[in-house]
Order: structure tokens, then C-alpha cells, then sequence
């Protein structure tokens, strides 16, 4: 555990990882001073309860405060080319990130989850499966609860479930989960990240201190990609793939099937799951997996994942009107995404004609949009796209479907409703983050609840941001 007691911290960005890192930092003797280049009531109300707790806290901070630091603590949400990480660089002050920092502060393995798609899904699973086999655990990291938080904790607990992004990953120094989790490597934060193979190294570092008593569970495709990049693990490898049978893991019409030495046949049947999809099935490989490393017995596995409820916001039933069926999935930030959100909806009532009406748009995240076209050929009628990036998805996909812009989310529900018919499925899924109009994607999806809760005459709560969560 790196000792902190009269440390002089400097922790950059003041979002939940932020304050987190602050308060914990502080708990164990530092002297922390605490900035954000950004000023709002909000910040104010955090400013001083952090100045209550002896924390020194700067706002609107464009250039780093003067005197010395021995330690930086990076917020997932600040970006590498940020002027303020340009000169901590400068000034060679060592940085952590906010994860690594928790990590460091912590008492407890821990089992670490990422990928582009998945995560948040997985570690729920993950979460549940410990629990169920009677492990105290707690779900933390990228999920919204930061790990700085649970920390000072830990001590109670058996293992730590974390969800972990690319953005945490980018300044890990000692971290070493004892089972790392990598589900998938396709394009997302490209506006952050130069390019897709330092995309994959970044995830890459989820593996990067492992040892050869850990675990690594790899999506079979990601685990190639990595290997031609000339990463090699030391730990023990354990593969799956919905669309391999070479993997250690793999689906065989609904059907869980292992391959692993003194662990082989069918582990678990889908059908019997309330989840759907290949990419879900992945999800639950992995999730067996890692059970199977931590010894949890598959008959409590299997009862654990049957019993599952999916999270809001991922392709979430919310209503159905009129004989056509709005699902929400506004956590559907990448490309990627939309592709297995598009190929598990229902198809309507002649099998070979399109029937979903998408909504899409949002902040650019830096995708080349085009890969979807055949996709949106076979089951899109029509898109609706709102927010900054309509225009550039419109020169991509109107080659395949029609497109229409529109200025929000409520009329892009309005128009797909005057539209569908039944049989027909109005699928929210922006393949952008919600950050130009909404808080964050709970925000973005509870405003589409919402849209159909009046169109079905029912009224509706008002709509209003959740949890804040670190990326998109």
C-alpha cells in the first residue's frame, strides 16, 4: 500500500473519481489540493464540502497551482491533451489514475472487467454470482461507484468486482487484478485515442501485472488481435466466443459449452436466461469463467444467471403501443453496439423486410459510421437522428435507409410514432454519447421513457439524471 500520511496530492477533475480520490487521499494524511478547469453551483456546493474535510480546492483551474507535489491523481474524464496534464508532464510529477489510487488503497483481490461493449452488464453478473455463492463483494469502478469510495472497506470484503475503462487504464502503475476480464476491442473513444490497435493496447493493460497464478478471460477474437499486436499474457488464458468453436467457451444453437479440460459440455441453456444475443452470451461465458477461477460451484452459477434481470438502458422494453414496441438503449454509445442491439430485435411480421425505426445521434466520438450499412439495409425502415453528429451519420447511412434529422430526441419519438406500424420496433440506440443534450446516457434514456409514456397517454415521471458514471 503506498503510504500517503503528509503526501502533498494533487488530484485533477472534480467528478465522483475526483472528489472520491480527494476524500480518500486525505482520510490517510495527505495534503490535498483538489482542481477542475470548470465552475457551476454544483462544484461550488462540492468545493466546500471539500474544504470542510481541510481539502484545498481550485475552480476554473486552467494552469497548475505553484509549489511542489509529490503525487497526481488523474480523473478518468480528463483527457491526456488537457492543458493541465501537459504540464503536470512537464513538471515530472508522478500520476496515478483515480483507479490505480484505489486500488493501492485497497485490502482485497479483485476481479476487473472491460472491453468496448458489456462491462457494466458483466460485472453485474459477476457481482451477483460472488454474492449468490455467499463472497462479499461490491460492484465498483466505471459502474458509478468509484473505487476510491469503496477503499477504505475493502477490509470487509472477499474480492472487489470492477468495471474498468480505457480511460482508467491509461495511468494503472502497480494494478494486478487477480482475474482480469477483456470481452471485446471494437471502435469507440477514438476522438481520445489515436487510433484502434493503442485502443487495444490501452485494454491491454488490464493484463499488464498479472502473474502466472492469475487469470485472464479473453473474447477469443480480442485475445488474436492482441497476439498480432505482440502482447502476450503471463497468466493462466481462458477464452470465449459466440462466434468461434475453437474457443475454451463457445455457443452452440443457445447453448453454453465448455471445452476446458475436467470441465467440458454444456454449461448453461440461454433459452432459459432473460438474456438475449450473441454478444450476451459472451457476457455469460465470461462471467462462467470467471467463476469457474474463483471456485464458485456452476449450480450456483447457473441459478445466479438464469434469475438475472437485465439493467435499464440496454435494449429495455418500455412500452408497447399500438401493436409497435419502443425498447430504449441508450447505452449504446459505439457503432458496435447498435450492430448486436439491431440483430436481437424482433422481427415483424414478414420475416425479410425491415421493421426497426432507429434513433440515433449525439456527441462524435470519432467512428467511421459506414460499417453499419448492410446492417440498416436488412432491418431498418427509416432513422431518426438528433443532436451534433446527425448530419455526418446522414452522409453515412442514407445510402442504406432512409434518414431524417430532427432537433431532439422527443421529436425523433414523435416522428418514428407517426410512422410505424405494427409489428414494428422504435429502437433508441445513439451510437454517440449523450453529452451535447443530456447529463449522461440514464438521462438521454429516461427522456425516451418518458416520450413513450405520453404517447401512451399515461403521463410519466420527469425525467432527471442518475448515477454519475465516468464514461461513455
Amino acid at each position: 500500500m503506498r503510504a500517503l500520511e503528509h503526501k502533498r496530492v494533487l488530484v485533477v477533475g472534480l467528478g465522483a473519481s475526483g472528489v472520491a480520490a480527494a476524500e480518500l487521499a486525505r482520510a490517510r494524511g495527505a495534503a490535498v489540493t483538489a482542481v477542475d478547469s470548470a465552475e457551476s453551483a454544483g462544484l461550488r456546493e462540492v468545493a466546500a464540502r471539500l474544504g470542510g474535510l481541510g481539502i484545498t480546492v481550485l475552480l476554473g483551474c486552467k494552469t497548475l497551482p505553484p509549489g511542489a507535489f509529490d503525487l497526481a491523481v488523474l480523473s478518468p474524464g480528463v483527457p491526456p491533451s488537457a492543458g493541465l496534464m501537459r504540464q503536470i508532464r512537464e513538471r515530472e510529477i508522478p500520476a496515478i489514475s483515480e483507479l490505480e489510487l484505489g486500488w493501492q488503497q485497497s485490502l482485497c483481490l479483485s476481479v476487473a472487467i472491460t472491453g468496448t461493449n458489456g462491462k457494466t452488464t458483466t460485472t453485474e453478473l459477476v457481482e451477483r454470482v460472488l454474492t449468490r455463492h455467499h463472497l462479499r463483494t461490491v460492484a465498483a469502478g466505471n459502474i458509478g461507484l468509484p473505487l476510491c469510495a469503496v477503499a477504505p472497506r475493502s477490509r470487509e470484503l472477499d474480492i472487489l468486482t470492477l468495471e474498468v475503462s480505457s480511460f482508467q487504464l491509461e495511468a494503472i502503475e502497480h494494478f494486478r487484478p487477480a482475474v482480469g476480464v477483456l470481452l471485446n476491442i471494437t471502435p469507440d473513444h477514438l476522438d481520445r485515442h489515436p487510433d484502434m490497435d493503442a485502443y487495444a493496447r490501452i485494454k491491454a493493460r488490464l493484463f499488464q501485472n498479472q502473474q502466472a497464478f492469475d487469470w485472464a478471460v479473453v473474447q477469443q477474437e480480442a485475445w488474436e488481435r492482441l497476439r498480432a499486436l505482440g502482447v502476450e499474457l503471463r497468466s493462466k488464458v481462458v477464452t470465449f466466443s459466440a462466434a468461434r468453436s475453437d474457443a475454451d467457451l463457445c455457443l452452440d444453437r443457445g447453448l453454453l459449452i465448455s471445452r476446458l479440460e475436467g470441465w467440458t459440455g454444456p454449461l448453461l441453456d440461454m433459452n432459459r436466461c432473460r438474456l438475449r444475443g450473441p454478444h450476451n452470451a459472451e457476457n455469460l461465458m465470461a462471467t462462467l469463467a470467471v467463476g469457474r477461477a474463483l471456485r464458485v460451484p456452476l449450480e450456483v452459477m447457473v441459478e445466479a444467471l438464469e434469475s438475472y434481470e437485465p439493467a435499464p438502458h440496454r435494449c429495455e422494453v418500455v412500452g408497447q403501443i399500438a401493436g409497435v414496441t419502443y425498447v430504449n438503449d441508450s447505452k449504446a454509445t459505439n457503432v458496435d453496439a447498435v450492430a448486436r442491439a439491431l440483430q436481437t430485435m424482433p422481427a415483424g411480421p414478414d420475416p425479410t423486410a425491415p421493421n426497426v425505426w432507429l434513433l440515433a445521434g449525439g456527441r462524435d466520438k470519432g467512428f467511421d459510421f459506414y460499417e453499419l450499412g448492410p446492417l440498416l439495409s436488412r432491418r431498418v425502415k427509416g432513422a431518426f437522428l438528433f443532436g451534433e453528429t446527425a448530419e455526418k451519420i446522414r452522409a453515412a447511412w442514407s445510402l442504406f435507409t432512409a434518414c431524417a434529422p430532427v432537433g431532439t430526441l422527443l421529436e425523433a419519438v414523435s416522428e418514428a410514432a407517426k410512422r410505424a406500424a405494427p409489428g414494428d420496433v422504435i429502437l433508441l440506440s445513439p451510437a454517440c454519447s449523450s453529452f451535447d443534450q443530456f447529463q449522461n446516457y440514464q438521462h438521454r434514456g429516461l427522456v425516451f421513457r418518458q416520450a413513450v409514456e405520453a404517447l401512451a397517454g399515461t403521463g410519466g415521471r420527469k425525467a432527471s439524471p442518475t448515477s454519475n458514471v465516468n464514461t461513455e
